[in-house]
């Protein structure tokens, strides 16, 4: 679905992502672990093309990002960003409907108001409909934002869904909800990347992990086999312990008392 071949990107003398290369596949979730300035949301801001590389490519589909066409990029994939603040005072429904503006010209079609509905169900916000946006919870807020997002390709099920730390000040069990609707998602066919600060999190709802530092990959692959005390201290520079937990095919990461 989403293939990254020798990705760079420079400020000045610095490279913020640096000779990147990983794959992304229909029906996985690919969570993405790194320490603040590790390069996460600069590869991020990289796979939405809101900037461009230094060298290297995207390909999305076997096609190189930067030769999409806008309305068609918009139908391959979708993005929920860290920060979704409104100046504008906007109703959840309508807000939802932002996502289908790719899909209609100047009014939406009944097949656009069903996808709405069919997606504010999923995403359990439907009894939200005609509330304020400004109004409700962070955590509510940003079950808002995703069913947007997904409202967006929801006609495509083989597109990408791109999560830049959606759990983000979120108390744990709004947390919950927004990692459980993402593996719903992946399950469902769509290549989920998300990237996350929780390393419990990514153990539990990810199919495969890629862990950096400084730009750089550290380790990439399943949960079972890159979730160690090495490379933990590799990308996070801290001690932890590892407690096995017989629910989970990976063991729960403990930080220890010693952080170097």
């Amino acid at each position: 679905m989403i293939r990254v071949e020798e990705l760079t990107y420079k400020v000045g003398n610095r490279k913020l992502v640096d000779g990147l290369s990983f794959e992304a596949h229909s029906g996985e979730m690919l969570a993405v672990l790194g320490a603040n300035g590790a390069g996460k949301s600069t590869l991020m801001k990289l796979l939405c093309r809101e900037i461009r590389p230094s060298a290297g490519k995207v390909f999305i589909k076997g096609k190189e990002l930067m030769n999409y066409r806008l309305e068609d990029l918009a139908k391959a994939r979708a993005v929920l960003s860290q920060h979704n603040t409104l100046s504008v005072s906007f109703v959840v429904d309508e807000l939802v409907m932002m996502g289908r503006y790719p899909h209609f010209d100047q009014k939406p079609a009944s097949n656009d108001f069903g996808v709405v509905r069919r997606v504010m169900q999923d995403t359990g916000i439907s009894h939200l409909s005609g509330r304020d946006y400004n109004t409700l919870s962070g955590g509510e807020q940003q079950r808002v934002q995703l069913a947007r997002v997904i409202a967006q390709v929801y006609d495509n099920p083989n597109a990408c869904l791109l999560l830049d730390e959606p759990t983000n000040g979120l108390d744990i069990q709004f947390q919950q909800q927004i990692m459980v609707l993402a593996r719903k998602l992946a399950d469902k066919g769509y290549c989920v990347i998300c990237i996350l600060h929780d390393i419990n999190y990514a153990s539990r709802f990810a199919d495969r992990i890629l862990m950096l530092k400084n730009g750089k990959k550290v380790a990439e692959g399943m949960p079972v086999e890159v979730i160690n005390c090495d490379n933990i201290h590799e990308t996070f520079s801290i001690k932890v312990k590892l407690m096995a937990c017989e629910d989970y095919n990976c063991p729960l990461v403990i930080p220890a008392t010693s952080v170097s």
